[in-house]
């Protein structure tokens, strides 16, 4: 394992600090390493495995598509992107779409839009449009994603970054209020802000957040990318407060674990601002891409995936909260999204995650206080009880050490 580990340092670039494990294969909520070990999935690919490990129905779609047609490019008309935008449409009350790759992609083409909308539409003068977003927000890596950032560690030495952002506290709607000038052409927003530590906005803040965005012509646009497609326990994280966007962001499980998929979804008015040359992307929408993310969307919606989320999400919390630890400072998330504050006097939260593997559970931190569990969707109740177990036996060995 260690050989694997030492090559992958001298030769890849360091972007990621990945917890000492080497996984070979995985089927469901389970991945074992090259040693044989199994360990319990936490982790989900930051929530791109909603559907567990080479779920069988998108793996048989997957070969027989890819036997059949992979890639034209938009050159041509393709049988299988219709009816795939369609469907995401109709789940989402949207009425079109722009189908891309991955999720930092649909946030660019969102800003595209945004800007175009403003200019086109709203009548702000060219150049001048400002997008306004949240502190302690992550939307991607792309420079002009991390020119928004509030973490330095994205920005520093990065730039010159791009301009036309402002920035509010996350769950202050008044700070919108105050921010919005009129050249604002829109807000952009996590439901729930996942790489900031699962922060939980305060009830209400969305509602009154699309509430101010629609009294001043600005364009309410949902992140939910990482939040969306059952996650919090809703299809999208938006439907706990009954907030429509004028635009969605879709990504990470539309791709089923199995391909970068992702979509920026808009009103009717935002989608006709783009004509032809206005945007493009050479694998975005792509026959194999379509054929995948429309049997996502299905499985997501026939297996009831988001309710199984909101049952077992419940659950989850129910089961960490009775747990009797000094380690754990605070509870946080919806459905299977959940934070666990982790009190820095004992030890940091990516110790917990390598104690938490050694014991066969996969998670990662994020920030150094946080422990994140984002399991498969398809998990039951008795894998919950497994993951809490596994926990509480972790939790216990490091304080008592």
């Amino acid at each position: 394992m260690q050989s694997i580990i030492d090559m992958e340092n001298e030769y890849v670039a360091h972007c990621y600090k990945p917890l000492p494990v080497v996984i070979e294969r995985g089927q469901g909520i389970f991945v074992w390493d090259i040693e044989g070990k199994r360990y319990i999935d936490c982790m989900s690919a930051y929530s791109a495995l909603s559907h567990g490990h080479c779920h069988p129905e998108l793996v048989a779609t997957l070969a027989a598509q890819a036997h059949k047609l992979t890639l034209t490019s938009r050159a041509f008309h393709s049988p299988a992107l219709g009816p795939f935008i369609k469907y995401a449409c109709e789940l989402t009350g949207l009425a079109g779409g722009c189908p891309m790759n991955t999720g930092a992609e649909a946030v660019e083409v969102a800003v595209k839009f945004a800007r175009k909308w403003a200019y086109e539409v709203k009548g702000v003068p060219d150049n001048q449009a400002e997008i306004i977003v949240c502190n302690n927000n992550f939307h991607g890596r792309t420079t002009t994603v991390i020119s928004f950032s509030s973490e330095p560690k994205y920005k520093e030495h990065f730039g010159p970054l791009t301009p036309g952002f402002i920035r509010i506290n996350y769950g202050d709607a008044q700070a919108l209020a105050n921010a919005i000038t009129k050249n604002t052409a829109a807000l952009i927003i996590e439901p729930i802000q996942g790489e900031a530590g699962i922060l939980v906005p305060p009830a209400g803040y969305l509602h009154e957040c699309a509430k101010i965005c629609k009294k001043n012509n600005v364009l309410f646009i949902a992140d939910e990318i990482q939040t969306g497609l059952g996650r919090t326990g809703k299809f999208l994280a938006c439907e706990h407060e009954n907030v429509q966007p004028d635009a969605v962001l879709l990504g990470k499980a539309l791709g089923g674990g199995l391909l970068p998929v992702s979509l920026f979804l808009a009103n009717k008015e935002i989608m006709t601002v783009f004509t032809p040359g206005t945007h493009g992307s050479t694998f975005g929408g792509n026959e194999l891409a379509c054929t995948i993310g429309h049997k996502a969307l299905k499985i997501i919606v026939n297996d009831k995936l988001s309710e199984n989320s909101a049952v077992l999400g419940d659950f989850l919390m129910q089961r960490l909260s009775n747990i009797k630890t000094p380690l754990i400072t605070h509870l946080r998330g919806k459905g299977l999204f959940v934070g666990i504050e982790i009190n820095p006097k004992y030890c940091t939260a990516r110790d917990v995650c390598l104690a938490l593997m050694a014991n066969g559970l996969l998670s990662k931190e994020t920030h150094e206080t946080v422990v994140r569990l984002a399991p498969p969707l398809i998990i039951n109740r008795q894998q919950i009880e497994d993951v809490c177990e596994i926990i509480t036996t972790t939790f216990n060995e490091l304080t008592t050490k």
